[in-house]
């Protein structure tokens, strides 16, 4: 998570109000689940959607999320869980759909092994959005030119692609932050590496659905 500022502003970014309908895919630790359900209170309603080609990669993701629904005060969360281009059926239609540094993850093998591909998640996510709905995209960022190669080995992946594979989905961008941005990033370090974790060169796009 960031500081309290930046926090802040990306959920200005985002566009989450009081009553929206958030759809908060690969929720994590579910920290973003907890602060959405904080701002759209008792009138909106938060999916904690657990994907299920990354569902193991943690010790019972879907258990734990069910579980945050349980805590006291969180009665507007809802924890589910499907194939990724199974998330409309999953879930009920949205004002602001929430994907924090997963986006690459649409371009590696553990992902694509059930056949899920951006192009086919970027249409269930437009399927799913109301009119004017926000697809929020936060993610870190590969060197100019690296397109979605780095994608499996860095977990990085080139703005520009994101940009072309969204809009082709049917998207137009709405807007876009530097807010986390670092321009001292080499881009060509694993994102996980104790040298840059945490301080990655990310950008953020805003999405709406015409």
């Amino acid at each position: 998570m960031y500081d309290q500022s930046k926090l802040s502003e990306l959920i200005r970014f985002a566009r989450v109000d009081a009553g929206s309908t958030v759809i908060d895919v690969y929720p994590g630790d579910g920290d973003w689940t907890r602060l959405f359900s904080d701002i759209v209170g008792p009138e909106g309603r938060v999916f904690s959607f657990v994907p299920t080609e990354i569902a193991d990669l943690k010790n019972d993701q879907v258990g734990r999320m069910r579980a945050l629904a349980k805590e006291p005060g969180r009665e507007n969360v809802e924890a589910v869980s499907a194939d990724l281009v199974a998330m409309p059926e999953a879930t009920q239609p949205a004002d602001v759909l929430w994907l924090h540094l997963f986006y690459h993850d649409l371009h590696t093998a553990l992902i694509q092994a059930r056949g899920a591909t951006a192009a086919h998640f970027n249409r269930a996510v437009y399927e799913r959005l109301k009119p004017g709905g926000s697809y929020v995209i936060v993610d870190h960022a590969a060197a100019v030119g690296a397109g979605t190669s780095d994608a499996q080995s860095l977990h990085r992946i080139e703005p520009a692609s994101v940009r072309e594979e969204v809009e082709a989905a049917g998207f137009v961008l709405d807007a876009e932050s530097t807010m986390l941005a670092n321009k001292d990033d080499p881009h060509s370090i694993k994102v996980f590496d104790p040298s840059i974790k945490g301080e990655t060169d990310r950008f953020a796009y805003r999405f709406v659905k015409p």
